[in-house]
């Protein structure tokens, strides 16, 4: 208890919005395709796993 005088509950790391952006060659994204379709599936991501199958039939 009264730990707040030292730490505080938030600080701006909770409302930052983290995330990464990868750059794949062809022969990468056909390593990770089957891969990143099947978590996308998984996770109800279907567009992203459709926009996977789709970059690969290009």
């Amino acid at each position: 208890a009264r730990s707040a005088r030292f730490s505080s509950g938030l600080s701006v790391l909770d409302f930052v919005k983290r995330s990464s952006i990868l750059k794949l060659g062809p022969e990468q994204l056909k390593a990770l395709a089957p891969a990143a379709i099947a978590l996308a599936k998984a996770e109800g991501l279907d567009a992203h796993a459709r926009s996977v199958a789709i970059r690969l039939n290009m």
